[in-house]
């Protein structure tokens, strides 16, 4: 039986980083950054007006209340057409460039908002009001840097410098394919015996929480039509992700269809719930195979595929945090097997507390919606004791 270190690293070798690729802006959120954001220009480029009112020397309003003549009106997006002359003022709107001989920006509240001429009740010093050229960046300097995780803020950003296309590594495509002839879609119709697709709604889910963009695919148990399913994937796939078909004999459906195909493996993993998984690829595509427990599958996904999905995407942070908290019951935990555990987390720093849910080892879907955290029981723990400490992977 491999440890669940032993069967991590193996999915974090079946996949590299996607390749880097240009992208417009509106494709790139959520992206990561694959080179630096480099300052080509200053940004802004000249002085600019910070608010609505009059350019004015510092000079000319050093005596208040003063009248000042009113030569020119200036708006965002003109370029400089005309000076100041000494003694006047030049209307202008937030964010217009601030004309040759203006070094203030008098606000419309500190006059009588004049056209003609204009009554300033207020002095302010030189520089008052005024955006600096090269205050939000100087050419050459390096504004954002490689690994950045692309946000709305960042984007506006990029806008700023008139950037349209950014090199990133691009968002992960995954498939994720439910495997059994007992599954149906949630709100068709069932037959006795049937039930709905949880896992393949549920791993999407966490697939695009993870910033992956995800394809979902049902399939029954016929081995020829999962087979020609997995093949048609491959297309658009940059990971496969499966969950059931995972059993022993005849409902074994997933090794025997995936073993011809490429370089697969599966292992009983000392991890609980949950035990055989598999991993590989197919030609460049890797491959990962989780149970069909729904509380099994999350528990390998958040253990196994996000880790993966994260490299894929070059991030650099690969794990989710864990803090010690002390557990509010009891229970017994299988020899040998590391579990994974529902909990609710609350407190503070160095006094956490873990509240086990469900009626724990029967615990699934209602706890595991409730839960924002995973307690983890090592190995070689077999009971743990009320208010034991345990380490807990924060889910949230």
């Amino acid at each position: 039986m491999r440890s669940v270190g032993e069967h991590l690293n193996l999915c974090l070798l079946a996949a590299e980083p996607l390749p880097e690729l240009a992208v417009p802006l509106e494709d790139a959120v959520d992206c990561v950054l694959a080179v630096d954001i480099v300052a080509q220009v200053a940004l802004p480029e000249t002085n600019r007006a910070g608010v609505d009112g009059y350019a004015v020397a510092a000079a000319a309003i050093a005596q208040t209340p003063t009248k000042l003549p009113v030569t020119a009106e200036m708006v965002a997006g003109d370029t400089p057409w005309a000076a100041l002359v000494a003694g006047t003022a030049i209307r202008i709107a937030s964010g217009a460039p601030l004309p040759p001989g203006a070094d203030t920006v008098v606000p419309l509240e500190a006059t009588d908002m004049g056209i003609s001429t204009v009554e300033i009740s207020q002095t302010f010093p030189r520089g008052a009001l005024v955006i600096p050229e090269g205050i939000d960046a100087q050419p050459g300097e390096i504004l954002l840097p490689a690994g950045e995780r692309l946000d709305a803020k960042k984007i506006a950003l990029l806008s700023a410098l008139g950037l349209s296309r950014v090199t990133v590594h691009p968002r992960v495509r995954v498939v994720v394919i439910s495997i059994g002839d007992e599954l149906v879609e949630p709100g068709a119709h069932r037959e006795e015996g049937q039930i709905c697709d949880a896992n393949g709604h549920s791993l999407a889910a966490a697939c695009q929480e993870s910033d992956a963009k995800t394809f979902r695919v049902l399939v029954g148990d016929d081995r020829a039509k999962l087979r020609e399913t997995i093949e048609d994937q491959l297309v658009r796939a940059d990971l496969i992700l499966t969950t059931g078909g995972l059993s022993y004999g005849s409902a074994d459906t997933v090794k025997e269809v995936l073993a011809p195909l490429g370089q697969m493996r599966f292992d009983n993993v000392a991890i609980a719930p949950g035990r055989q998984l598999g991993v590989g690829k197919i030609g460049e595509v890797p491959v990962y195979c989780l149970p069909g427990n729904p509380l099994a599958a999350q528990v390998a996904f958040e253990t196994f595929i996000r880790p993966v999905l994260r490299k894929m995407a070059g991030r650099s942070g690969l794990y989710r945090a864990s803090v010690p908290a002390a557990m509010s019951q009891g229970w017994n935990s299988p020899r040998g097997r590391r579990e994974f555990v529902p909990v609710l987390l609350t407190g503070n720093p160095g006094h956490y507390r873990g509240e086990v849910l469900g009626r724990h080892p029967q615990a699934r879907l209602a706890a595991l919606a409730r839960a924002n955290a995973f307690a983890v029981v090592p190995e070689d723990v077999t009971t743990v004791a009320p208010e034991a400490m345990l380490h807990c992977m924060v889910l949230e």
